[in-house]
């Protein structure tokens, strides 16, 4: 299995955790991106440190703010991609940004639930309609028949908390709202998959696994996996994926996770 190979990638919430081991690895790729877009809320911020270190090592690599539950900065967001692309589209857009808070079913309310939807579930969708058009133009300008991340990609991260049919101890919930806008996130990715196969977009649901960051901490339990070892084998996921795999819904080895 070769590794992967894009023009241009974009990750959301990519100023710590997840998001900020997949761009170090994007950009320590033989091959990287000519173009690997970071975006976080604050890029001249201190929690942005680390990424404003490598991007003063790496040409290829640009910072862009973005709120992901605000429309216009999402807009702006895609405005500026545009323009930088200067007329190529984008090949992978990786809806990483999420948010948490560990409550319970008595405890949780409308606001906690609606701001939790909003930023998981809502900011996919619109991220995913605002760059329809580079990914179109990504998919249009690859060679070749079929999907996969070197033409066009949406990759929504998912959790097996968003897993109806995974058997959970129910002492152990205690995120609902989490949980909530992750199982209807897998459902925006089969709508995506549904909406853009005709457009040569692939759409897939990735869990990355229980990782050691400070939303998968946030428990209050070690999780088994590095964030190091989770990007490698998600990325070596998306080396992989084809036709077959758009709408469904993977972890970070390429097992399929329940509905």
């Amino acid at each position: 299995m070769g590794e992967l190979c894009v023009r241009s990638v974009l990750v959301t919430g990519a100023n710590r955790g997840i998001g900020l081991g997949l761009v170090q690895h994007l950009l320590g790729l033989p091959n990287p991106p000519q173009w690997v877009f970071a975006t976080c809320r604050d890029p001249k911020g201190q929690r942005a440190q680390e990424l404003q270190n490598l991007a003063s090592k790496h040409p290829n690599l640009v910072i862009i703010p973005l709120e992901v539950s605000d429309p216009a900065s999402i807009k702006a967001a895609a405005a500026r991609v545009e323009e930088l692309l200067g007329g190529s589209g984008l090949n992978v857009l990786i809806n990483n940004a999420g948010i948490a808070k560990p409550i319970s079913l008595e405890k949780e309310t409308l606001e906690t639930m609606t701001q939790i939807y909003t930023t998981n579930t809502a900011g996919p969708l619109l991220l995913g309609q605002a760059f329809l058009p580079l990914l179109k133009k990504a998919a249009q300008g690859s060679p070749g028949s079929g999907m996969s991340c070197s033409k066009a990609a949406i990759i929504n991260m998912s959790s097996i908390a968003g897993s109806i049919s995974f058997p959970y101890t129910w002492e152990e919930v205690l995120f609902t709202s989490y949980q909530c806008s992750k199982a209807a996130l897998n459902m925006l990715n089969k709508c995506q998959s549904l909406a853009y196969k005709e457009h040569g977009i692939l759409c897939l649901a990735l869990h990355p696994g229980w990782v050691q960051t400070d939303l998968g901490s946030s428990a209050g339990h070690m999780p088994p996996l590095t964030v190091d070892t989770s990007v490698k084998g998600m990325l070596k996921v998306l080396s992989s994926l084809s036709e077959k795999d758009t709408g469904t819904f993977l972890d970070w080895e390429g097992k399929v996770v329940p509905w």
